[in-house]
């Protein structure tokens, strides 16, 4: 059977250990060696005139990192967060090849698992032009099925940030 050519610029998920959370019933996972920390829920200032799944921003030890719901950017239905929600700081590269930290707001972190390159798979074919921009592959472990984002692209929209120029304007108001 041929499969097409996946219409991402994004690589194939590589072997490794991977941070995995869940966002409602499903399951996702992030390299580890993107992943900066996993803190609390904690209050998180608006920003204005952002999309709505930038949440805000929040102060990380004198570092304004903006936050962005995974379930929004996502399009998955809103949710109360309950007190297993938290939010994973992210390493990532700017359209201008520097490094930034962002913050992931996700329902629960499940653990971390090693995957080798047999248990990883690329993304299935949906037929059409499904966004398919953020996913690097699949893992079935114990039975579950881990989606594998590539954390750069979940946070890219149409080669940009998606932290507008806005955040910088609030990083400057709460350092005052």
């Amino acid at each position: 059977m041929n499969t097409p050519a996946r219409s991402s610029d994004s690589a194939m998920a590589t072997p490794g250990r991977y941070l995995t959370f869940s966002l409602g019933r499903e399951s996702y996972g992030l390299p580890v060696r993107d992943v900066r920390e996993i803190i609390r829920l904690c209050p998180i200032t608006p920003a204005p005139r952002m999309p709505p799944h930038v949440r805000g921003v929040i102060n990380l030890r004198g570092s304004v990192i903006a936050v962005i719901d995974l379930r929004a950017k996502f399009e998955l239905a809103p949710v109360d967060y309950g007190d297993r929600a938290c939010i994973i700081v992210v390493q990532v590269l700017n359209p201008a090849g520097m490094s930034t930290r962002v913050g992931a707001l996700v329902d629960t972190v499940e653990e971390v698992i090693q995957l080798t390159a047999e248990m990883i798979e690329p993304a299935p074919y949906f037929g059409g032009e499904p966004d398919m921009q953020f996913i690097q592959g699949v893992a079935t472990v114990q039975g579950t099925v881990r989606t594998l984002l590539d954390i750069g692209q979940v946070f890219l929209e149409e080669g940009t940030i998606t932290l507008p120029s806005a955040v910088e304007s609030e990083e400057a108001r709460i350092s005052q």
